[in-house]
């Protein structure tokens, strides 16, 4: 029954790493398979998709960092269980040699290579938990370094969209700017090439004669074309 948790203890890792490998997967097919702005050699990237994959990764290294530090105490424990077992080894040893064997020379090489076989179990024991440091710090780094690099390429890629997208917006103002001077001029001529007076008529002047007329029951004055007209600002005499 106490062997269990030990056992589901490395499928939990393997499901953590598989996790982040998973995020990192899908991080490098949204970037690539995203939309690219033409003529900008851009890539358009889904700004939501790309923090919710960073934020799992994010998420899953301190686990993954708890496990990995988990796993040193782990062989400290081992270390240390190896250590007190060879010391009750060579405790054993000694007093069996100390019972059997009354020659000096003997028991003096047994403790020899006691010490020897002591210090070499150390040495490896050692060596080993050093070697299990440097490839969690070297894991480390490089999963630090992974991320600073994505983070600046999404900066960057960011503030080339929205230039791209700044740049766009003044190219359309500056069309429709010229456009509306293209009109503005349009009109310009054709008023300057009406005559004199057209266009200027004074509405209060004309809103009153036409007041007037319907309460006489007389008829507007008409222009060339038949047209009812009032009185212009040119204040010309009542017909």
């Amino acid at each position: 029954m106490a062997g269990a948790p030990q056992e589901a203890a490395p499928h939990h890792d393997t499901v953590k790493r598989l996790d982040i490998q998973q995020s990192l997967n899908v991080l490098e097919e949204l970037i690539l398979e995203s939309p690219r702005v033409p003529f900008s050699g851009r890539t358009l990237v889904d700004e939501d998709q790309l923090l919710e994959q960073l934020d799992r990764i994010r998420l899953n290294l301190p686990t993954v960092f708890q496990e990995a530090i988990q796993i040193v105490q782990q062989h400290d424990r081992i270390i240390s269980q190896a250590n007190q077992y060879a010391q009750e080894m060579m405790e054993a040893a000694e007093q069996e040699a100390a019972r059997r064997v009354d020659d000096l020379g003997i028991v003096q090489q047994a403790e020899n290579q006691a010490r020897q076989v002591k210090q070499q179990l150390e040495q490896d024991c050692e060596a080993l938990r050093s070697q299990t440091r440097t490839e969690i710090e070297q894991w480390q780094n490089a999963a630090e370094q992974y991320w600073e690099e994505t983070r600046r390429s999404t900066e960057d890629e960011c503030l080339a969209l929205r230039q791209d997208a700044d740049a766009y917006a003044a190219d359309v103002l500056q069309s429709l700017e010229h456009k509306l001077s293209d009109m503005m001029r349009i009109v310009r001529n054709g008023r300057s090439s009406l005559p004199p007076g057209v266009g200027t008529v004074d509405t209060t002047a004309r809103a009153q004669e036409t007041t007037n007329a319907k309460s006489q029951g007389t008829a507007l004055p008409t222009q060339a074309d038949g047209s009812r007209t009032g009185r212009s600002r040119r204040n010309l005499p009542p017909s």
